[in-house]
């Protein structure tokens, strides 16, 4: 019998089968009342039959050409949009962690998110007209930035710990911000579009904002799957991967150059939506332990749930006026943040 054959590995297996099963559900049941659920009068029960029957199956619709439209063009890309920006932002909080050793790592808390948010700004202010494919790009140069130099100032105060990473984040996203700031104030045209974005929004005009974020969330969804096992050894040490003929180092900046593009691509399209990366992980480990063989997948499925979810509570909470989705999460994820930073002392002395 072979380790993976044990017992106790068989049981894991079982475990992270049957918790993606349930996250799996839930995601079904998160995209069903996020589709059926508004001013329109759908039922869930025609939502299914749609999806389901003139989707997948093919059948003529049973539904009129107005609630087609609000089904695909309307209601489904914004909750594939919002499941995919949920996804690459749990997926990217639980990457950083791992690679950092650090539970508090988390895109918006690193200035990953403020450093994106810059870049974005430059293309709406600075380019306009400027082709979609060109904000996650752009983004993703400044989150690169940012979370560079969070690590290289965090690390000069005093290693990787808590306190150091998110002071250095701080003070990275209060410089991004300021400069995000300046341009928004020399190029008032563009101030009501950025400044929406800036609170966080899952407003599609159809499948354009979905088609744009699908290659970067298979790429970085692919890369960091590929790597949870080390992030496992990671945990541990760099010398334990080391050991293994892998290079510390390149994994390190392997996962981070991964996460930073997922962090990029979903504030592209979506604005800064904080807390997702640190909430979501931390639940799930709650939940199926600390190996991120499990926490990855998990984390991803969980993600997308969650993110709808809080689009649903953002869009109907204040009807007929629609919140941004930033408030929600901040909602949720400030206090849950406050619990964490309590319950990890050991990371913080």
């Amino acid at each position: 019998m072979t380790m993976d054959d044990s017992p106790a590995s068989l049981r894991g297996l079982r475990l992270r089968w049957g918790w993606m099963t349930v996250m799996l559900a839930v995601l079904l049941a998160a995209m069903v009342a996020g589709i059926t659920i508004g001013p329109a009068g759908i039922s869930a029960g025609q939502v299914v039959a749609e999806l389901v029957g003139a989707g997948l199956a093919g059948r003529p619709s049973t539904l009129s050409g107005i609630q087609q439209a609000i089904i695909w063009e309307i209601r489904l890309p914004r909750v594939v949009l919002g499941g995919l920006v949920g996804c690459l932002l749990a997926l990217a909080g639980a990457s950083y962690q791992g690679v950092f050793r650090n539970p508090l790592a988390d895109p918006y808390l690193l200035g990953v998110a403020a450093g994106g948010g810059l870049g974005a700004t430059v293309v709406i202010a600075l380019v306009p007209g400027a082709a979609a494919t060109m904000m996650p790009i752009a983004a993703f140069v400044g989150a690169l930035v940012a979370v560079a130099l969070t690590y290289t100032v965090g690390r000069s105060m005093g290693g990787r710990s808590a306190v150091s990473l998110i002071l250095a984040g701080v003070a990275v996203a209060a410089f991004f911000t300021a400069i995000q700031t300046y341009i928004m104030q020399t190029n008032a045209d563009t101030i009501r579009q950025v400044y929406s974005w800036i609170l966080g929004l899952l407003a599609t005009t159809g499948w354009s904002e979905v088609l744009v974020l699908v290659p970067y969330a298979i790429v970085c969804g692919i890369g960091l799957l590929l790597h949870r096992r080390l992030l496992d050894v990671m945990s541990v040490g760099d010398e334990e991967v080391d050991s293994l003929g892998v290079s510390a180092t390149r994994v390190r900046i392997t996962v981070v150059i991964f996460s930073t593009l997922a962090t990029a691509a979903a504030v592209a399209v979506s604005g800064l939506i904080g807390f997702v990366g640190i909430v979501i992980p931390h639940t799930v480990r709650l939940v199926i332990g600390v190996s991120y063989r499990s926490l990855i997948p998990v984390s991803m499925i969980a993600g997308a749930a969650f993110l709808i979810l809080a689009d649903l509570v953002a869009r109907t909470v204040a009807s007929p006026a629609e919140l941004p989705i930033g408030v929600i999460t901040a909602f949720v994820g400030a206090p849950f943040f406050l619990i964490v930073l309590r319950t990890t002392r050991r990371y913080v002395m």
